[in-house]
């Protein structure tokens, strides 16, 4: 295909993508970015485009691949281990939910989408790709480069996790009971609000979750630490401009049992 005849057909087709990228990242900024990405990806490798499927499955391969790349580097658990453990689960006999709340929930957007990001991006782009937007799971196989059989299992596997996830969704719910913000909302913005440039209310609506939160505060102090011993470390790795405040600093110290920060390391 040539790549101005290519180009010319892209915009019709980016909602669609930008629509899946959503689905993989759940991030509006890193699923533009991954869009992006694989715009200029089929742009350099036009000329690799038969027409042997079409234009959409051939994009959304490229999103596939890509995102599972990014995954797969920062995943320390195999994901075919994560599929085998979710599914010796169910082989359990004595194992079950409560269907009612597992049902109340999938209904339920918010929690929906909370669910479905604790899969790995394989087996829920597998999911969303069938259930959601209605692909066989021959165009599954296809976008994965995977066998049918392959395609099948992800599917399969994929729905037993987005139950599981679902059904543990009680358990964060009660844990985050009281507590202002969801938990990735406030994580999203932690480098705006180390760095002191996250604008006032959102400052306070992270405060908020922080002293409300049973598991965000070491996390918002594990990466104060990190970035703090990052500056002490001078040199060339220094950059000035991302030195975190100290009034952020004292304030997330406030939430948090862990080491005070600024000590030094033992």
């Amino acid at each position: 295909m040539e790549t101005a005849e290519l180009a010319a057909d892209l915009p019709g087709l980016v909602p669609g993508l930008m629509r899946f990228a959503m689905t993989l990242t759940r991030d509006q900024h890193q699923a533009e970015d991954l869009t992006q990405e694989v715009l200029a990806r089929a742009l350099e490798r036009a000329a690799t485009f038969r027409g042997d499927s079409s234009l959409a499955t051939w994009l959304h391969r490229i999103a596939h691949n890509l995102a599972v790349d990014q995954t797969r580097r920062r995943r320390e658990l195999p994901v075919d281990d994560i599929g085998e453990l979710v599914e010796a689960r169910w082989r359990e006999d004595t194992w079950t939910v409560d269907a009612v709340e597992v049902v109340s929930r999938a209904e339920t957007r918010a929690e929906l989408e909370d669910s479905l990001i604790r899969l790995p991006v394989a087996y829920r782009a597998a999911v969303v790709l069938h259930d959601a937007e209605g692909l066989t799971v021959a165009e599954i196989a296809e976008i994965a480069d995977v066998s049918l059989p392959a395609a099948k299992q992800r599917l399969r596997r994929g729905r037993m996790m987005l139950v599981t996830a679902l059904a543990r969704g009680a358990e964060r719910t009660r844990a985050g009971r009281g507590v202002p913000m969801r938990c990735w909302d406030a994580r999203i913005l932690v480098g705006d609000y180390l760095d002191g440039v996250l604008p006032q209310p959102d400052v306070e609506r992270v405060e908020r979750h922080l002293a409300a939160c049973p598991t965000c505060p070491p996390l918002y102090a594990s990466l104060v630490g990190a970035t703090e011993a990052l500056a002490r470390a001078g040199g060339t790795l220094r950059d000035p401009d991302s030195v975190v405040q100290r009034e952020q600093t004292a304030r997330i110290h406030e939430r948090t049992a862990v080491l005070p920060l600024g000590a030094p390391p033992r």
